[in-house]
């Protein structure tokens, strides 16, 4: 690896193929399913000048969700990457990064990233905001890959457990969250999706007004995958809301209505909408 490619990383994590073996257990075994997060993974000079160029997403041309079960804004491919946004964005589509991740992962496939960035990108909550627990969209909707991995770099420096924001991940009956993560600067996430691996931030943002959850997201994906992981007969599907179980009216689901529009609407279309991430 280059000089200029180690500075993205912190000091301990430049070996990844070590890192990638010697956490390989920890990630496939983990509950509810395989997922693993790290502390100062990046080096945090490199990622506070990505911080610097993050745009209010709200003030840019951006994707906004605005409803009962999301309330978050998402940025449309590079449109608003700066230059050091862009250097850590391709270097986490790199084969290098790909590497690290199958082995991480024990995924048998080839993984694939994504630099469309389709649903990914710049994500920012501000207060009140949130995104209910659910399982992601499972294909690309143009190159019709099987999407397997989410990581998630979060960018919020001095963020306390009052403002909220926890990533959660939760059991596959929805009776209880069984690992979280305080969305911290130079924290990131990384798990499997499938049809049931629930994920969100259910609770509204209780960050001062003057503050915002900043993520970004990167998905990656496989040619074909485990029948196990499929929902049968929702094989192609968007995201997926899902309520828990002690909460009344936690989500609102598609009425068979929505449900026709999307399936006559042209893919180009929902390919603007689509959501997902955390």
């Amino acid at each position: 690896m280059s000089n200029a490619l180690s500075n993205i990383l912190g000091e301990q994590y430049r070996n990844l193929a070590q890192v990638a073996e010697f956490e390989a257990q920890r990630y496939q075994t983990a509950a509810p399913f395989p997922s693993i997060s790290f502390q100062n993974f990046f080096n945090p000079d490199f990622l506070s000048a990505v911080l610097d160029e993050f745009p209010d997403l709200s003030k840019k041309d951006s994707l906004k969700f605005n409803s009962h079960n999301e309330k978050k804004l998402a940025g449309k491919g590079e449109s608003n990457f700066g230059d050091q946004t862009k250097v850590l964005m391709h270097y986490l589509n790199s084969q290098p990064f790909l590497e690290f991740l199958q082995t991480l992962t024990g995924i048998e496939e080839p993984l694939i990233g994504d630099p469309y960035f389709e649903g990914g990108g710049q994500h920012e909550i501000k207060p009140g905001g949130l995104l209910k627990l659910h399982a992601d969209f499972n294909k690309h909707t143009f190159l019709k890959l099987d999407r397997r991995i989410n990581v998630l770099v979060y960018l919020n420096k001095d963020w306390k457990e009052e403002y909220g924001g926890h990533f959660e991940l939760w059991d596959v009956n929805m009776e209880g969250c069984v690992r979280k993560f305080l969305p911290e600067f130079n924290s990131m996430a990384i798990f499997s999706t499938t049809d049931f691996s629930y994920h969100g931030h259910p609770n509204p943002l209780t960050c001062p007004p003057d503050r915002s959850r900043k993520s970004l997201a990167l998905y990656y994906y496989s040619n074909g995958r485990p029948a196990h992981e499929v929902n049968q007969g929702l094989e192609d599907h968007n995201t997926l809301f899902v309520g828990r179980k002690d909460v009344k009216g936690d989500v609102v689901t598609e009425s068979p209505l929505k449900r026709l529009v999307k399936d006559v609407t042209p893919p180009f279309l929902l390919r603007m909408v689509k959501g997902g991430g955390k």
